[in-house]
Formats: C-alpha cells, sequence, structure tokens
C-alpha cells in the first residue's frame, strides 16, 4: 500500500493552506522563504489571511473571547493568548469575559465578575 502525501504536506514539505469561500489554494513558501515563520507559517498565512478578508481559511477555527459588557472581543488560535486577553480584560475593567474554544461542542468559560 502506499501512503498518499497529506494535503497539506506536499511532497517538497511545503504546507498548502485553501479556503473554500476564496477558491484558492496557497503553498507557504513565501512564510517559510521570506517571513521566516518556520513551524508557526500556517498560523501565520491563517492570522494574515483573516486579516486581509475577514474569514480564516478551511481547517482554522479560532478560539473566541467576547466580553459581556462592551464591544470588546478578539480571535486567537491558541488557548493560552485567548486566556490571557480574556483574564486581563477582565481584570483591568472588572466585565465578564465568554472564552469559546473552537471545538464546536466545546464548553463557553465565563471568566471574570458575573
Amino acid at each position: 500500500m502506499v501512503d498518499e502525501p497529506a494535503l497539506d504536506a506536499p511532497e517538497d514539505g511545503v504546507p498548502t493552506v485553501s479556503c473554500s469561500r476564496c477558491n484558492r489554494e496557497w503553498d507557504l513558501h513565501y512564510e517559510l522563504d521570506e517571513l521566516y515563520a518556520g513551524n508557526r507559517a500556517v498560523e501565520q498565512f491563517a492570522l494574515d489571511h483573516e486579516r486581509h478578508t475577514g474569514h480564516f481559511p478551511d481547517d482554522v477555527t479560532p478560539w473566541l473571547v467576547d466580553c459581556r459588557q462592551c464591544p470588546d472581543g478578539d480571535r486567537y488560535l491558541e488557548e493560552r493568548p485567548a486566556r490571557r486577553w480574556a483574564e486581563t480584560h477582565a481584570r483591568h475593567t472588572g466585565h465578564t469575559v465568554e472564552l469559546q474554544s473552537p471545538a464546536e461542542e466545546g464548553p463557553t468559560e465565563r471568566i471574570g465578575e458575573e
């Protein structure tokens, strides 16, 4: 049995990212060669893509942090910075912040005062 290369790791070892909303696919040579993103190339591309298009590429779901008292909030690709933002905002404002994991059915955690 021959193993087929993974969609995100072509034969040359450079990952690819696709976006069905944009109907495009990108290889990450630029992120690796020009930005020196290394093992964070996919994350860097996903953040840049969201910044410029308003949505993340396929298979990228962020952690969501939303303040329940003011319009502040953000999206992160890892739990640690999302949790840090939520805890810092709650500490400085006294607001309650909802922290939602990327899992579809993941629980929403409330941080701060109710």
